[in-house]
């Protein structure tokens, strides 16, 4: 082979090896951006619109570094304790709540069991008050479409599937609104003193024999691996942002709206607000107490936030019968 031609095809394939440099560099980048474009615009969840993404409700008062439930590895601070434990005058000292919490957690492991957000997975939620306008609705089939079912302390379906439904995923109790749960349904506790605690160990286990300001089951029927504990911290910081410190402590059903806005990606709700005569009413019971009102907690005012969450798209408020916002 000639000098000549050999330095040629050196030159050549200098040229080439330069050119496959520039396209793979240039590959690289469009994939780089097309990734990080992709990556920027895609959507935390599934749904039209979610609410991890809505910025003015970050802003305003939902602030998601707030842990809603008890992990073994999380523990509040004393001056949460602190305003905790004024909720049902608490005695006991932050040493033996710290001691009571790590002998739950040996009962019950896993406490924290929420669905995580996916951008191809849209997290419904129907968030179920008590609320006597519940009563000839007809929500029930609608109530069961969703993917979480929350419902509140005694709340119950059979007999009333037509307008509440009978599907549950979480149950919202403490001690004294306590019933029986099924093995598919998470047993969440709204923890008021450190008595709620050892009142669960010991009622899934060998039986509670303490007392309280009402009557407790002795016994309670939970899956232990479904059984969850709403975080003191969380309760403070409803009571604290959302409430402005108004009422004594924010009602299970309000907190359990919160609570909703923190781990579904849509919350629907039903059956929150006084009935059509304005007493704040169960959907089974027939009152009897014309002048019903919502004892320590600020029931208007928590009603009022609703609304407005309601009027500001971040949920939907099915507050009337075949009525919604």
């Amino acid at each position: 082979m000639f000098p000549g031609h050999t330095s040629r095809m050196i030159s050549k394939l200098k040229m080439l090896v330069l050119l496959l440099c520039f396209t793979g560099i240039g590959v690289y980048f469009k994939m780089g951006y097309h990734f990080t474009y992709y990556a920027m615009n895609q959507k935390p969840c599934g749904c039209k619109k979610c609410l991890s993404e809505d910025k003015q409700l970050l802003l305003d008062q939902s602030n998601r570094s707030i842990q809603p439930f008890l992990t073994p590895d999380f523990s509040i601070s004393e001056n949460e304790f602190n305003w905790w434990k004024r909720l049902q005058t608490e005695s006991r000292s932050f040493g033996v709540y710290e001691t009571t919490v790590a002998n739950f957690f040996k009962i019950f492991p896993r406490n924290s069991d929420v669905i995580q957000p996916k951008p191809d997975h849209c997290r419904t939620c129907a968030v179920v008050g008590n609320s006597g306008n519940l009563r000839r609705s007809h929500y029930g089939p609608l109530i069961d479409l969703h993917e979480v079912v929350i419902r509140m302390n005694t709340g119950i379906t059979r007999g009333f599937e037509k307008d509440v439904g009978n599907k549950t995923t979480h149950r919202v109790m403490y001690p004294e609104s306590a019933v029986d749960v099924d093995d598919n349904t998470h047993f969440v506790l709204f923890p008021f003193k450190i008595q709620d605690f050892e009142w669960l160990i010991n009622a899934s286990t060998t039986g509670f024999t303490g007392r309280s300001y009402m009557p407790v089951p002795s016994k309670i029927k939970a899956n232990k691996d479904l059984v969850m504990v709403v975080n003191p911290a969380f309760m403070k910081y409803v009571h604290d942002v959302w409430l402005g410190h108004r009422g004594l402590y924010p009602s299970t059903g309000f907190m359990a709206l919160i609570l909703a806005l923190h781990i579904c990606d849509e919350v629907d709700v039903f059956g929150y607000g006084a009935d059509s005569n304005g007493n704040w009413s169960h959907y089974w019971e027939i009152l009897k107490n014309k002048n019903l009102k919502t004892g320590v907690h600020a029931g208007k005012y928590e009603y009022d936030i609703i609304w407005r969450l309601a009027q500001q798209q971040k949920i939907k408020f099915y507050e009337a019968v075949m009525k919604t916002i």
